[in-house]
Parts: structure tokens; sequence; C-alpha cells
């Protein structure tokens, strides 16, 4: 199947959704904000609305909202924050495999009851075919809330998704994805949010000093630093500079990964 193929069967798909009221499960990513695109689009035709709904937790990178809010402004959607607080369910904080089960269960629950308060039936959320073939609890309580998954449900793959984004000329096409905070500290190690704070501080120097793309995972003492291969060469020659940034958020022995970066590494 084309290309162009692939994305008329995606507006095609968020046009039967939208011929009502939809909520769509935004984060401002690309995955997401590319349905919202398509939604809003195919929405405007038929006199509905889509509802960009930002599930705002504390493991939720807090750079996260504002990118939203604006990609909400450029797809033409409405948008709105559910403050949600994480810390009251033990199965999340006690960080066990199947804690992203855990948390989307209860995140998705909790979007359907917003959208069912406002008459809503159907939601919809950004997993991609890439997301289907890797460890990602999460889909399982998507499915058993039935939950719409259209990049999934027509096998568009994340290159697909930043292809049409970019094409479409959304400002978050490149992107990279920011997963919650958990997915720094190792299963079966309490989630701790004082510590998850000085993580994403951590990571938020990094970027300001080049490094777009990065994730420190944190193995008690040892903090790993995985960052795109190219950037290693600056990076060593960064080092005392970036150690000495990172020693003042109370890391103690700090690391660079050789094998750079790589998403959902603590699912290896």
């Amino acid at each position: 199947m084309n290309r162009d193929t692939k994305l008329e069967q995606l507006f095609h798909r968020m046009g039967e959704l939208a011929k009502e009221d939809l909520c769509i499960a935004f984060s401002g990513g690309v995955d997401s904000s590319l349905i919202l695109k398509a939604a809003a689009a195919e929405a405007k035709n038929r006199g509905t609305k889509v509802y960009a709904v930002m599930i705002s937790t504390r493991l939720m990178p807090a750079a996260d909202l504002e990118i939203a809010r604006e990609v909400s402004k450029e797809c033409g959607s409405e948008f709105h924050i559910l403050h949600l607080d994480e810390s009251g369910c033990r199965e999340i904080l006690e960080n066990c495999r199947e804690r992203c089960y855990h948390c989307k269960k209860y995140m998705f629950q909790r979007l359907k009851d917003w959208a069912g308060e406002r008459g809503i039936r159907h939601v919809a959320e950004g997993t991609n075919a890439d997301d289907l073939k890797v460890y990602r609890p999460g889909i399982r309580a998507v499915r058993e809330l039935e939950i719409q998954s259209p990049l999934a449900e027509l096998y568009i793959t994340k290159k697909e998704v930043r292809d049409f984004a970019k094409s479409l000329g959304l400002s978050v096409a490149k992107r990279p994805s920011a997963p919650c905070m958990a997915t720094r500290i190792p299963y079966g190690t309490p989630l701790d949010f004082e510590v998850l704070k000085r993580l994403e501080k951590g990571e938020e120097i990094c970027r300001q000093m080049g490094y777009e793309t990065v994730r420190l995972r944190l193995h008690d003492k040892i903090l790993r630093v995985e960052i795109e291969k190219e950037q290693m060469g600056k990076f060593l020659e960064e080092a005392d500079k970036i150690a000495e940034k990172l020693r003042q958020l109370k890391f103690q022995y700090i690391t660079l990964d050789i094998e750079g970066f790589r998403s959902g590494s603590m699912d290896e």
C-alpha cells in the first residue's frame, strides 16, 4: 500500500469517528498530534467537535504541557487538561513490570469517564504499528477499555507517522518521543517522585547543552546517560562540565552508555 493511500485511510477512519463529538488522549507527541490533525479536519466538515485532552500526571515531563497546548491550537481543536495524581495507585508506585498496564488503566478509565460525562462515546489514542512489536503492557489496558487506536489499526509505522506529520505541516513532526519519567527507573524499584524530578531536571540540562535526544536512567547510585552515538565525541569533550551539573542534582556516579540512546532500554 502506498503512502498516499494510507494517509487517505487515516483521514477516512478519523472521519468515521468524528461523525459525532470525539475525545483524543493527547500528549503533544507526533502520534497523537497526527490523529488529532486528521480528526479536527474531518470534524470541521461535519460540524462536530474534537476534544484534545491532555492527562497531566506527576510522571509526565513538565515541558509537554505547553507543547500540547500549542499543537492543539495548530490543529483547531478544543484543548483540555485532566489532572490526575497517580501517587494514590499502589500498583503504579510499586513499579512492577506491569506498571504501564496499571497506569494506562488508571488514566484511560478516568478519561473515558470524562468523555462519558459530556456524552462522548469514542476516545482515541496514538499507539502506532511499531508499538505492537515491543513490550507495551499498556496496550492491553487500551484494548480492555475499548479505546480506539487508528494508527495501529491501519498498520501505520512511526516513520510513516513522522512523514505524514511533516507533509501536513505539524510543528512536532521531528519531536523526539517523551515517555513518562517512570521509564528512567528499573522495574522493582519503587517510584520516588523527588528522584524523578531530579532526573527530569538533568535531562533538561542536557538538552540545553545540545543533546536533544537524551535519557537519564538511574540504577541505584549509578546514573546511565543515553544519547545519540554521533554526539558521544562532543559529550566526552564536555564530560567534566556535564558531570559537575549532574552532581549538583545529587547524582553520585555518572556513566555514558556506549550503546547509545535506545527507546525502552529498561525493558531489555
